[in-house]
Order: C-alpha cells, then sequence, then structure tokens
C-alpha cells in the first residue's frame, strides 16, 4: 500500500483501501467455482504482473459489462420477505449483448435500481441469486455513499455540467462542486473494481464500462491489471474545454478515461470536446489513421470511436405485434380521430425544453387559426431520475404553461396539450407513436436520445397494426413520418432527414411545427424512408457489435508490450513500450562506453538537453561541465546538431573549446571552436525566402502568441505559445499553403514540435551523421560506439542515417549503437529517455566513466 503522505487529497478513499495484486494468468477467479462472493483473490507474487506467456484456461469468449444500474428489476415479496428479480428488456445493456459473437458468455456489474439491501448475509444471498440466474454481479453501495455519489456528484454536479449548465456559486442549488461527494463517487468506483475483481480473467475477458458515472473506474482496473483489455463509452455529451475545465478534479477524469484502450462518443462534436482538453490540460496530440483516431498516452495508443447507439429493433417488433398494442392504438385512433397528432416522450427534466415545446404549440396557434381544434400535442413525461429544487421548479412550469395554453385554446372535446405524467408503459408509448403525424424532440442538451428512432419504427408499423391504422396492402409501402429535432442533441446528425431547430428559438420551433402540419404527404414518404433505413440498419446490435469489433482492434498488441505502472492512486497509468524500445540508463551503456575505442556522440539542444518549456535558451553551468568532461576524453568526438542558428550556439557554447557544433539542421558545421564554419553546399538561392516571409507573417499576424524565427538559412513559425487548437489548425493551413507555392523552389517545408519550417533541399541532420562518420573513418578511427539523442521528427533523420550505416556497413562489426528519443513515442530509435533531466543524468554518468 503506498503511504498516505504520498496521495493528493483528492484520493482519498481510494488508496486506503488494500490494493488487489495482480494475479496468475492462468487461474479462473475462485468465485466461479466457490459458493458465494469472494471479496479478494488468494495472494499472488508481484512477478506475476509481468508474466504475459501463459494463457488463461477458458472455454468460452467473456464479456463484462459495467454500468451504474444491473439490467434487472427487484421486489420483495410480501408472503415469503424473499428479494425476487426479472431482467430489464428496456436496459440497453442488456440489449447489446446481439451484437457479441455467438456463444460469449456476458456478465454484468452494476448496482440495484430501487433496491436497499443492508445486511451482508442478504447481500450475499442475492448476489448468488443474480450470479446463477442472471451472470449479474450487484455492487451494494451503503446509502450515505449512494445519496453522495449519484444524487450528489453524478446528477447534480456532473450531469448538469456535461450539459451546459453550469453552478454559478458554490451553493447554486446544490449543483456545485462538493469534496465529500468527490471521495464519495471514487469510493464507488472502487467498490464496482472490487465487484470487476471477483470475477474476471484478466488477459482474456473483455471489459465494457459505460458512462459518466464510472469515469475514474478504468484507472483503478488499469492498476491492478496492467494488460486489461477495457473500453468506456460515454452516453452524455463531452462539453467544450471552457466547460470542462471548471471541474477541480478535471485531470483526473481525463487520465481515468485514458486508461481505457478504446473511447466511444455518440457524435464528432462529444469527441473533438474529449482531444481539445487532452490537448490544453495533459498535452497530448491526436492523430488520424486509415480512418482511425489515436492518442499516444505512455507508450499505448488509446483509440477513439465515434459512433451513435441504435434501438432494439426486434423488441419494438415484439411488442408491436401484441394484441394489446392494436387495442390500444385502436383506442387512441378514435380519441384522437380527425387531430393531427404530434408526440414527445421526455424525463421531466430542465434541460429537455418542455416548457418551450410548450411554448411554440401556443404560438403555433396563436398565429394559425384554421390549426385551432385540429393540432394535439401528446407531451409524455417520464419520472425524474434525480429530485432537487430545479426539477420541481421546472415540471411546476411546465405544468403551468400547459394549463394556460389549455384554458386559451381549449374547446369542447379538445385540449392542445395533453400533458401524461410518467410512468408509461413500453407498449402504450408505442401506440402514441404508431397514431402520432410528428414526433416533437426539443431538449435544449441532451446526449443521444432515441426518442426519434423508436418513433420512426413505430410509423413503419407491422402487419397488425396497419390493419388497426387501416393501412391497406398498396400504401403499406408508403409509410410516412415527420421528426422536428433540436440540432443539441446526439442523434440529430444522424437524422438527415428531419426538421432541425433550435429549441431556445420558439419562432423556429413553431415555424417547424407548422411546416410538419402542412407538409405534403410525399415528402413525408421520402423523410421517413430516409430515416428508417438507417435506423434498422443502425441498431444497438450494430452498435455493440462495432465496439465490440474495435475494442478487439485496440487491445491486439497487449501481449507484445512490456509494461509497468507509474504514479499514485488516481494518477497512475501504464507505461507500455514494444519489446525492442527499452529505457536508456548508464547502467546499461557503461560497459560498452568503457570498452570503445573510439566514440562519437551527437546531441539535439531544444527537448533534449535544453526543456522545450525553458524561458531561458542558454545551457546552465552543469551542462557545460558535463560536455566538457565528456569532450576531453581523446576517445570522444561530441557534436550538438540542432536547427538553432550558428550565432545563438556559437554564443551558448563559447566555454566548450572541443565541441562540434552543426547548426540549423546541419547547414552550417564546426568541427571545434577554433575550426571554421563549413556548409553542407557550395551554392544556395535564397530567393524562396522572399516568397515565405510575407506568407509566415500573415499567419503570425492572424495567430496571437505566435512569431517568426529568422535564420541565415531558413524560416521558422513558432506557436507554443499560442491556443493550441487553433494554432495546430493554422500550422496545417501554413504547411499546406507553403507546400504549394514552393512546389518548384530548391526549399522543403517540414512541421516539427510547435512549428513549422522552411529550409533549403539536401539539408538534414542525417546529413550530419553521414558526414562525422565519415571523416572519423578517413581519419582511421571509425567510432565502435554511437550514442545519438534527439526529440523531434528532425532527429528522425539522424536515426535513420544511422540505420542505414549499420545496414551498409559503415561502421566497425563490434559497434554498439544506442539511437535514443527522449520521451514515449513512436520512434526509428530503440531506446527512450523520458525527459532533459534524464538525458542529463546520463550523459552526466557517461562523464564520470570517462574520468575513471
Amino acid at each position: 500500500m503506498f503511504s498516505r503522505s504520498c496521495l493528493n487529497l483528492n484520493m482519498l478513499n481510494f488508496e486506503d483501501l488494500p490494493a488487489i495484486s495482480n494475479h496468475s494468468k492462468n487461474r479462473i477467479p475462485r468465485v466461479i467455482t466457490a459458493p458465494g462472493i469472494i471479496s479478494d483473490f488468494e495472494a499472488d507474487s508481484d512477478a506475476a504482473q509481468e508474466d504475459a506467456t501463459v494463457p488463461s484456461v477458458v472455454t468460452l469468449e467473456r464479456r463484462i459489462v459495467v454500468a451504474n444500474q444491473l439490467p434487472v428489476k427487484g421486489f420483495k415479496n410480501a408472503d415469503e420477505g424473499k428479494w425476487c428479480f426479472e431482467l430489464d428488456q428496456d436496459a440497453l445493456v442488456l440489449q447489446l449483448k446481439d451484437g457479441f459473437p455467438p456463444n460469449t458468455e456476458v456478465f454484468y456489474v452494476g448496482s440495484l435500481k430501487g433496491v436497499e439491501i443492508s445486511d451482508p448475509k442478504e447481500q450475499e444471498e442475492v448476489s448468488r441469486l443474480l450470479l446463477a440466474r442472471f451472470r449479474c454481479v450487484p455492487a451494494f453501495l451503503s446509502p450515505e455513499i449512494q445519496n453522495k455519489f449519484y444524487h450528489g456528484f453524478c446528477k447534480h454536479y456532473l450531469w448538469p455540467l456535461f450539459h451546459y449548465k453550469l453552478p454559478m456559486s458554490p451553493i447554486d442549488q446544490g449543483t456545485g462542486y462538493d469534496p465529500t461527494h468527490w471521495q464519495a463517487y471514487v469510493s464507488a468506483n472502487k467498490i464496482f473494481a472490487d465487484k470487476i475483481t471477483e470475477i474476471i480473467n484478466p488477459d482474456d475477458d473483455f471489459i465494457w464500462v459505460h458512462d459518466y458515472h464510472l469515469m475514474i473506474l478504468p484507472t483503478i482496473l488499469r492498476r491492478r491489471f496492467h494488460r486489461i483489455k477495457l473500453g468506456f463509452f460515454l452516453h452524455s455529451p463531452f462539453p467544450s474545454s471552457e466547460i470542462y475545465r471548471t471541474i477541480p478534479v478535471r485531470e483526473l477524469i481525463l487520465k481515468g478515461l485514458l486508461n481505457s484502450d478504446l473511447i466511444g462518443f455518440h457524435t464528432f462534436d462529444y469527441a473533438r470536446h474529449f482531444l481539445s482538453c487532452c490537448s490544453r490540460m495533459l498535452g497530448l496530440d491526436y492523430r488520424s489513421k486509415r480512418g482511425y483516431i489515436g492518442l499516444e498516452y505512455y507508450g499505448r495508443t488509446v483509440s477513439v470511436k465515434i459512433l451513435p447507439v441504435g434501438i432494439h429493433m426486434g423488441q419494438l417488433e415484439y411488442v408491436m405485434s401484441l394484441p394489446e398494442t392494436s387495442s390500444k392504438v385502436s383506442e387512441l385512433m378514435q380519441q384522437f380521430e380527425g387531430k393531427i397528432v404530434m408526440v414527445g416522450v421526455d424525463d421531466m427534466d430542465v434541460l429537455k425544453g418542455i416548457s418551450f415545446k410548450f411554448l411554440a404549440i401556443g404560438q403555433l396557434l396563436d398565429e394559425n387559426p384554421d390549426l385551432r381544434g385540429k393540432v394535439v400535442l401528446i407531451q409524455i413525461t417520464n419520472a425524474p431520475r434525480s429530485w432537487g429544487r430545479d426539477v420541481q421548479e421546472i415540471q411546476a412550469e411546465t405544468h403551468r404553461i400547459a394549463d394556460e395554453i389549455n384554458r386559451k385554446y381549449a374547446i369542447p372535446g379538445y385540449e392542445p396539450i395533453v400533458f401524461i405524467n410518467g410512468p408509461v408503459s413500453t407498449l402504450d408509448k408505442v401506440a402514441y407513436y404508431a397514431i402520432a403525424d410528428c414526433c416533437v424532440v426539443n431538449a435544449v442538451r441532451d446526449g443521444m436520445n432515441l426518442v426519434p428512432y423508436k418513433y420512426t419504427v413505430c410509423r413503419q408499423g407491422s402487419p397488425v397494426l396497419d390493419k388497426t391504422l387501416r393501412i391497406d396492402d398498396e400504401s403499406a409501402m408508403a409509410k410516412s413520418s415527420v421528426i422536428i429535432v433540436s440540432e443539441f442533441i446526439g442523434c440529430s446528425p444522424s437524422l438527415s432527414g428531419a426538421i432541425r431547430v433550435n429549441p431556445w428559438n420558439i419562432n423556429s420551433v413553431a415555424e417547424a411545427m407548422t411546416m410538419a402540419t402542412r407538409m405534403p404527404e410525399v415528402e413525408k414518404q421520402m423523410r421517413h424512408e430516409k430515416h428508417y433505413k438507417y435506423i434498422s440498419s443502425h441498431d444497438v446490435s450494430y452498435w455493440a457489435r462495432s465496439f465490440d469489433q474495435d475494442l478487439k482492434r485496440a487491445c491486439a498488441d497487449h501481449h507484445v508490450k512490456r509494461c509497468w505502472g507509474l504514479g499514485f492512486g488516481l494518477e497512475f497509468r501504464v507505461v507500455a513500450l514494444g519489446p525492442d524500445f527499452r529505457k536508456l540508463s548508464v547502467d546499461h551503456i557503461a560497459s560498452a562506453y568503457r570498452k570503445a575505442k573510439s566514440r562519437l556522440i551527437l546531441l539535439d539542444y531544444d527537448g533534449t538537453v535544453m526543456p522545450q518549456a525553458a524561458v531561458e535558451k542558454a545551457p546552465s553551468n552543469e551542462v557545460i561541465s558535463i560536455l566538457n568532461g565528456l569532450c576531453d576524453d581523446p576517445k570522444n568526438v561530441v557534436s550538438i546538431v540542432s536547427g538553432r542558428g550558428r550565432d545563438s550556439l556559437s554564443k551558448w557554447f563559447l566555454p566548450c573549446e572541443k565541441l562540434g557544433i552543426s547548426a540549423e539542421h546541419g547547414y552550417y558545421t564546426r568541427w571545434t571552436k577554433n575550426s571554421v564554419w563549413e556548409t553542407s553546399m557550395v551554392t544556395v538561392d535564397f530567393e524562396w525566402k522572399k516568397i515565405v516571409k510575407p506568407i509566415m507573417e500573415h499567419y503570425m499576424e492572424a495567430t496571437d502568441g505566435s512569431y517568426i524565427e529568422q535564420k541565415e538559412t531558413a524560416l521558422v513559425w513558432r506557436h507554443q505559445a499560442a491556443d493550441p487548437d487553433f494554432a495546430a489548425c493554422q500550422a496545417k493551413e501554413l504547411l499546406d499553403h507553403l507546400g504549394n507555392v514552393l512546389a518548384n523552389e530548391p526549399a522543403v517545408v517540414k512541421r516539427g514540435q510547435h512549428l513549422v519550417e522552411v529550409k533549403p533541399q539536401g539539408v538534414s541532420k542525417g546529413i550530419v551523421v553521414e558526414n562525422l562518420i565519415a571523416r572519423m573513418r578517413g581519419n582511421g578511427n571509425a567510432p565502435d560506439f554511437l550514442l545519438c539523442i534527439g526529440d523531434d521528427r528532425s532527429d528522425e533523420d539522424m536515426f535513420e542515417s544511422i540505420a542505414r550505416s549499420v545496414s551498409n556497413r559503415l561502421l566497425p562489426a563490434t559497434a554498439e549503437v544506442f539511437a535514443c528519443t527522449v520521451g514515449q513515442k513512436p520512434s526509428m530509435a530503440k531506446y527512450y529517455l523520458d525527459d532533459t533531466n534524464d538525458v542529463i543524468n546520463l550523459l552526466e554518468g557517461l562523464a564520470k566513466a570517462s574520468g575513471c
């Protein structure tokens, strides 16, 4: 257990609980073979964490689906006093099993909705029952933790904030950040992790975690099982970085998500906001390759998937085929005969825009007298998921507005708004959908919202419903529907035939309603056909299958990587490296260094021996001393190979008499302080500078925080101080712009870390390496020890040149070569160091070895 003195206060209730060591790879957890719920594993050696060679013993593929609530309904038998449970067929986590491969075992982990069991013996009995009957593993939360975790942190803080509702003060209707609620959130996620640990086969099972209730669960699981195969799907919006950055524990939540292998979002906007937060807060850049988006995070590629969820077609089709449904439809047809019916189904919630919808129907009737007595809005409201003052206020407001409009426009036998307070059964909802001419979803901010999908499928109908709706065989092929949808909900981009509205604009919503009532039947049919084709082919099984396949792809290289953990508590992350990519240490290199007779040491400057973020760019006295120590060894040739200008480098390294310097990517080179500067080519045409400079100046003026660095042979546009998202877009645009205008010029455009540079053709750091090796070979002392360290894309040219020299046998057969990149990232180098401090420590160790 880590010492409490090492922990941040944000991590309370996490490290106080015992960490469970990783388990031997060929053991099935005891919960499968022993009765009862077992809270811990037998002790295993820590060495098992790194042993990935022994396969687990399993017969079927397994998935563990984790959500806040289990897909079961529970009630206590009054006569016998025993708990009874049944599957909740409406639960999304239950429906997604249709997308998994055949014969897949699916386990569910979550809490019990509306069921409070505090007696440990009763909890154990219920756990056995649920595991045996439904493969469900319940996570029992105490009433205090449940209240603070779910009603406090999740529903009253995270949920409004993720829907762009910021608390204006710490006590704003109970929606402000409360550290005790965060501690309960951590404790609840820890309890969920314990339950997963009881049933997991860590090398074989795939874990799928759902929604914002469990965003730090991946960190807790990754800490226990470094190679766990874990996907996370967020069902709510992910807010813009301006909103998200207000969360006091923002980095811990981001890092929690990044401990997943695959992160899913409903829309590109949500994914874009997440990637922006990763860039702004953690300095992570994403890359897109062959249609996949990935974030490099400590050697692991975290995939990001954009995939709107679908509905369960079979369930709706079954309900539509029931005689009870036909009876309900027949009843509603009689009740609303001759009316134009609009339907809305929403939770009673402050963000669902119900009051805006009512105001719009009022304006519709006010502006269109001919529609009075004809248009009916049936509004079904589900019970609120959490009670608070804001919910009570919005409930009172919607009822008040509905009553006002009904008093104004009602006539005997007609009310324009039929307000139905739930719960309403699925069967009844299907009947309302089937008779409705139009569906209105007017949320001011929402996640996916599948109401329009369900409405479309119900309007498609079934043979039984067609008879009830009096649809003959000829018109059965031409179904119709109209959807009015808010542009601020997740399903809006998928419904290309819907009428999109801004819910805040009452006029716009009223106009959309008018358009829907007067739309030609042929147009309704075309819109419906487009929607039904998409919805029926992108159902919940398609969604689950696609996510599952991408999760397998994201985890495909787990077994070949070497993994170890870093960090305490919720700062924990796993470093994952390929088998040939190792951290370079003094101990590893010292032996080869001492044995060598001729050594070549090549060092980049910025980001290698000087931190990128340093304000003062001149080397410290420590760096000068270390470099002089290396240069004083007669066996060593030491050179700084940098993109910086020769004037700056000459000034900074004035005390280093024997140090070689290659400036401006090797265009200028001098072998020692007293030697003259040599150029890499005789004549160079710099006329292209006259083209490049005005273009760069334009981008500099347009991008606040950027500037131009003018070198003798190159021009550099630097943007490390600019807004990261905007600067990245500008850099890409500048790269393309310069690439086009310089197509016939003797210059190349390259993008580096926070920069775009234009330099002469034929100049690269790789040529510096070739020249230095050739010079040493010409002097009869070809290097049998070569160390090259760099951090940027331009340094990859050096690593590539070194690899060519080895393959072309330009180095002695016994030569020891150490190409090393700074930072764990894809590179042609076979070694890495974490940062500039590691570089300095390594060079200091070599300098001491020279003095031995």
